[in-house]
């Protein structure tokens, strides 16, 4: 068996897009934090460059950005400014969802494709209270004639400042239950107003602000979905699949930008053993890191949202326990019967003494079937297994 391997960096237009935003975001970084200042600038260059409509499918006038490029764009502007890419990163996945529901759910498009034709033509951002709402949601929706009054007030909702929607949830009682609407609002409503509330050291340039709705009304058919409070609906397990490696993607930018900072900083000074150390593990934390995001992105393209990916995604008690080993891997094709062409996201020289550890699965295995199911190549074939008890083994004459 011979393996090739490209350590070419794949690229698209909306990431080039990134990089050449991120001179001018990071001159301003530390000025708009130190002022607590809301990085306005910033979102006027990511609507001229086009980014606010990346995720919008190709054919409603958008980007077509996946969910790959979009999370490195994400990470690539963190380089820049931490609180832009942070902030940002709630408007892509709030847009990136309904896209993909648009792509791989055909029976939603009468919903979705009218917000995604407006964020194409309108270039409007979207803020949300996803992040602190969940499952649970908050606020009320008071049932009145036509729809709903909705009072409320949220916390977290990044970009408030320049958002022209706002996604949400209240929680109405039907039928003795408790049920979750969730709906978006105008932010240019008389009944919705940005409280000047955010002021985290390092962040303050997201501008997540508390948002509070005083009766604002929602129209029955603008409801878009509603579900039992405090359950898992899911909706989430798609939102959750394409979201996290979106957020995600952006620590990792200001991981790696702190890295960088971290190591120009030691070398003005004499090094030693400890700062080699120090450095070291530095290094080996941030990997893992790229290597895990990199096994999120790739579950959100299998584009099979469901219990596993989800698990895969959110849960440490499903992580791969093989990420920081190949989470850096592309794409890999077959070459022929006894060679595969391994193409990786950064230059790993140690990357082919690794690869011992590859184990081979089925495309269709399962987190239950890879547990009760012998499969692989190695030097032993099964001969008997007895949960609990034994595993007979015995020599395999055709391993190579």
């Amino acid at each position: 068996m011979t393996l090739a391997i490209s350590t070419k960096i794949h690229s698209a237009s909306a990431v080039l897009t990134a990089e050449g935003l991120v001179p001018s975001f990071a001159r301003n970084a530390a000025i708009h934090d130190r002022d607590n200042s809301f990085v306005a600038d910033n979102y006027t260059a990511l609507k001229a460059a086009g980014l606010v409509r990346a995720a919008v499918p190709l054919e409603l006038g958008g980007g077509g950005a996946a969910v790959r490029e979009l999370a490195e764009m994400l990470r690539t502007l963190a380089h820049g400014c931490g609180s832009t890419a942070l902030a940002f990163a709630m408007h892509t996945h709030q847009v990136a969802i309904p896209a993909w529901r648009w792509r791989h759910r055909p029976e939603t498009r009468p919903v979705t494709e009218p917000l995604l034709l407006r964020i194409a033509g309108e270039n409007i951002v979207i803020a949300t209270s996803g992040g602190s709402d969940w499952i649970g949601g908050s606020g009320r929706a008071e049932k009145v004639e036509g729809g709903y009054r909705i009072h409320a007030r949220k916390i977290f909702a990044s970009s408030s400042p320049v958002a022209d929607l706002f996604m949400t949830s209240a929680i109405a009682d039907e039928d003795g239950a408790s049920k979750v609407l969730h709906f978006g609002l105008s932010m240019s409503s008389p009944q919705i107003k940005v409280l000047d509330t955010w002021d985290c050291l390092g962040m303050r340039g997201t501008g997540s602000h508390d948002i509070e709705i005083d009766g604002a009304f929602v129209p029955n058919e603008k409801v878009a979905l509603k579900r039992p409070a405090g359950l898992w609906h899911p909706l989430f397990q798609i939102i959750g699949t394409i979201a996290f490696p979106l957020i995600y993607s952006v620590y990792l930018g200001v991981a790696e930008s702190a890295a960088a900072l971290a190591l120009e900083t030691a070398r003005r000074k004499p090094a030693d053993a400890r700062q080699r150390r120090l450095a070291g593990h530095m290094e080996t934390e941030l990997a893992a890191a790229g290597f895990a995001r990199e096994a999120m992105v790739a579950e959100a393209e299998r584009n099979e949202p469901g219990e596993i990916s989800i698990n895969r995604v959110m849960s440490e008690e499903y992580n791969s326990a093989q990420r920081d080993f190949y989470g850096g891997i592309v794409e890999a094709t077959v070459v022929d019967e006894y060679t595969i062409h391994v193409t990786l996201a950064a230059p790993d020289p140690v990357f082919p003494a690794r690869m011992y550890r590859l184990k081979m699965l089925s495309p269709t295995a399962t987190d239950d079937t890879i547990v009760e199911t012998a499969v692989g190549t190695g030097p032993y074939q099964l001969v008997e297994w007895a949960r609990g008890e034994r595993a007979v083994l015995t020599a395999n004459p055709t391993y190579w």
